[in-house]
């Protein structure tokens, strides 16, 4: 039996018993919201993103972290206040309110990050708010997550664009392991926003 989740604007549809269906609702998807504007939030994650620069053969180092730029990471707490500025007497551009959602490093001033987010969007924010934790988020429509690295086998769920999931494990070009609502399985990276073209880990 098919259970279809809503999940703050984001469905799931879970081949899977009532007790998994439960934990997805659980799952926070809470979409961006902007302190300038209280009343609103950003809309839902689209298909139509930039594309995602890829890191040189020999990346740029950051001047504090000494980690390559760019380079992905997510979010660390529940809110996190993205600055105009690497500051905190900058004002607050928008406030993240997404743990795990995936972000580009793309520059480093002492404490604080440069991050472009799935929308393009750029601005600055504490090294301390961003964890080496992988997380990717689902693009390109409703997405299949196989048991399998193999389209073949059998469908797990399907989750909606801009549906969080943890990146295990990426061991090819092709296909990476991910977590869902509590279901691991495994999806085409071409599907995923938040690892580069050929990046490869365990």
């Amino acid at each position: 039996m098919l259970f279809r989740v809503a999940v703050f604007g984001l469905s799931l549809t879970l081949l899977a018993p009532p007790l998994l269906a439960a934990e997805a609702k659980q799952t926070p998807l809470t979409p961006v919201s902007t302190s300038a504007a209280p009343a609103s939030t950003l809309a839902a994650m689209t298909t139509a993103q930039t594309s995602t620069r890829v890191p040189a053969d020999l990346p740029e180092k950051g001047a504090d972290s000494g980690l390559p730029l760019p380079r992905f990471v997510s979010l660390a707490a529940e809110k996190v206040n993205a600055r105009t500025g690497p500051g905190s007497r900058y004002p607050i551009a928008w406030q993240y309110q997404r743990r795990g959602l995936p972000v580009e490093v793309v520059a480093e001033y002492e404490y604080w990050r440069r991050i472009r987010d799935h929308d393009g969007t750029e601005t600055w924010v504490h090294k301390n708010l961003t964890s080496g934790r992988r997380y990717a988020v689902v693009e390109g429509g409703v997405r299949s997550l196989f048991r399998k690295p193999d389209a073949d086998t059998e469908v797990l769920l399907t989750a909606e664009t801009g549906v969080q999931a943890r990146l295990r494990k990426c061991p090819d070009a092709m296909w990476c392991q991910v977590e869902i609502a509590g279901t691991k399985g495994w999806m085409p990276r071409s599907w995923l926003w938040g690892l580069y073209p050929g990046e490869v880990f365990d």
